[in-house]
């Protein structure tokens, strides 16, 4: 699975099952931001819209959970 984790100028730092990379933003689509998972397809880099969805659903609910316990 590949993540954005932030854009630094023209790089997006991407984090990948092996590590942390660089792609430059050419490559990403225009709508690309923090958070999303990505594919390399061979038409370049897209979106994958089910992935992120499901990841930020159990980001939030493991915060809910996180909260709950410090109350």
């Amino acid at each position: 699975m590949m993540v954005i984790d932030r854009f630094e100028q023209d790089f997006a730092v991407v984090e990948t099952d092996d590590g942390i990379i660089d792609i430059s933003r050419i490559y990403l689509p225009e709508n690309a931001k923090e958070g999303d998972v990505i594919s390399l397809t061979e038409n370049g880099y897209t979106i994958d819209e089910q992935a992120t969805i499901e990841r930020r659903k159990a980001l939030a609910e493991r915060f809910r959970h996180l909260k709950r316990g410090a109350e």
